[in-house]
Order: structure tokens, then sequence, then C-alpha cells
């Protein structure tokens, strides 16, 4: 599924990327497109003010043995007001890791349980193209085969079932609506298949309509071809962080310092190095609920 998009902010070179990174980590020398265009432009349905998804990911390593997938003790970066390690200790058994295989090769990201039984919250591009079933690993390092249950590309919102599952530990979900600017948040997942891993930060914006950053110059699809046809850029409108999210942790929560799950993060913004820069994205939790319900009744 190709997607080519314009950015007037950044004048691209031969095999510049585009900015925005919504992406599990992947096998390396291949690219991958994450979102159709379709999802570059679509709108959240039942009033939720707008999301989709905004780009393409550049490919990093699968996990490897170096992956934590031992006891939840993840990195944890501490800020100066909430305790961050109790916070963490309470949502890591209700974050997994999302292993996909596609036609492509192997693709990482994270997700959030919602229920005992085993439904699980992610990205639709983290499970894009799945090949069968699902693993998801929890932080525990216990497996589980999942399902696809259904998939929103347009809201970039999927949900699991993993099988046979019982006495899993739900998360505890927020009220995005409340989110302030300022407010100190934690983000938990994969990033590099490296399970585990807690980061903190603040919400540096809410309610970001992504459309504003602008698409107008030509931009190289990752398969190798250009085009200089303008599109719309996304009405998705997002919680802003600055907590350290990077491939891989799509599709795992924003908590704030309740933990309460808060927001699912889904992008980065980086015009450069492919890596964080201390810009990240989150779907409000309020808008992936509307989403989990919707796909829930078919």
């Amino acid at each position: 599924m190709d997607e080519n998009r314009q950015n007037p902010l950044f004048t691209p070179q031969h095999h510049e990327q585009p900015p925005f990174y919504p992406a599990p980590a992947r096998k390396p020398k291949r690219l991958a497109v994450l979102v159709s265009a379709a999802a570059v432009a679509a709108a959240l349905v039942g009033g939720a003010g707008g999301a989709a998804l905004v780009g393409l990911a550049d490919d990093a390593p699968a996990s490897t043995g170096t992956s934590a997938l031992g006891t939840a003790t993840g990195q944890t970066v501490a800020n100066s007001g909430s305790d961050v390690s109790s916070v963490a200790q309470q949502v890591l058994p209700s974050v997994v890791q999302v292993n996909v295989t596609t036609r492509e090769g192997e693709a990482i990201g994270s997700g959030v349980i919602l229920s005992s039984d085993g439904k699980i919250l992610t990205n639709a591009h983290v499970v894009e193209g799945a090949s069968g079933d699902v693993t998801i690993t929890l932080s525990d390092g216990t497996k589980y085969q999942a399902s696809v249950l259904g998939a929103d590309s347009k809201a970039d919102i999927a949900v699991l079932q993993a099988k046979n599952a019982s006495g899993l530990t739900a998360a505890k979900l927020g009220d995005s609506s409340q989110v302030r600017v300022g407010s100190e948040v934690v983000a938990i997942g994969s990033p590099g298949g490296l399970q585990n891993t807690v980061t903190s930060g603040i919400v540096s914006a809410v309610g970001r309509n992504l459309s504003d950053l602008g698409q107008q110059e030509q931009q190289q699809s990752p398969f190798g071809r250009t085009s200089t046809q303008q599109q719309q850029g996304p009405s998705y409108t997002a919680i802003q962080t600055d907590a350290s999210i990077n491939h891989g942790n799509s599709g795992g929560p924003l908590v704030n310092a309740n933990g309460e799950v808060i927001g699912i993060n889904t992008a980065i913004y980086s015009p450069s190095s492919g890596g964080s820069i201390g810009i990240g994205f989150a779907i409000p939790i309020n808008d992936a609920v509307k989403i989990v319900e919707q796909l829930e009744q078919g």
C-alpha cells in the first residue's frame, strides 16, 4: 500500500523519509507503509474531533535476545513530580508486546489489556497485513496467541483477543477530555523490541491538529517512487507529549500520574533522524474507546 505525502516545512533529498513515524519496529532493509492514503484525511466517527494516523515508518531491527521479556523492570526515567516508579509498577502488568508476522517480515508493537480474558487494544497499523494470529507477550514473559477481532485503519485502532487467556490485569482507563497541558505522563511499550520500557514527560499540547504541519513538497515513497500530488494533511487531533516514544511504542499506553490510560501512543514527529526528538502523539483514549465499541458491534 503506497502513500505519498508532502510537507512544506522540509526540502526532501534523495532517500529522505517523511517526518512522521507511526510504526512498530520491522526487520532491516525494508520500508513499510503503515497507513493508507484514506487514513491521512479521515476523521473519527462519533464526534471524536477528527483522527487519522500521520505517516510512514522507518525500519528498525525486530526484537532480539536483549528485549527484557522477563520481569517488569523496564527503564524508568524520573520526572520532578509524581512517583514514576509507582505508576510503572501499577501499569506494566496491563501492557503487552505485540509480535506480528506479515508477508513482508516481522513487526513489533505494543498493546493495552482491556479485560481479564485477554481483549487487547492496539494500533491498526501494528497488525496491518498480519498473516494469521499474532503473539502477545505479557510483562512477565507469558505468551498468548491472539486473533484480530477488528481494526479501523482510519482511526488507527485495532482490537485483539488472546486465546485461552484468563486472569489478566486490565488497565484503568482515564478521561482524555480532562487532560491538561503540563500534566505529567508516562509512556510504556516496546521501543525497538525492548519490552517493559518506561519513559516520562509532560503533555505538551492537546487537540493537536496534525494537518497544521501541512504537506506540499515532493516526498519519496517508501518503495522508491515519488509523487508531486498534493494531499490534504490529516484531520487527526492528538495528545502531544515529550515523553520519549520510538518505533515499537505504537499501540502502548500514555498514562497520567494516577496510572490511568489517557491515550494510545501512535506517532512521532522526526524530520531528520527517524527517532524521537521529544514530539510524540497519542490517540485520546475517549476516542479509542468509541472505536473499540464500534468494532465490537460489528
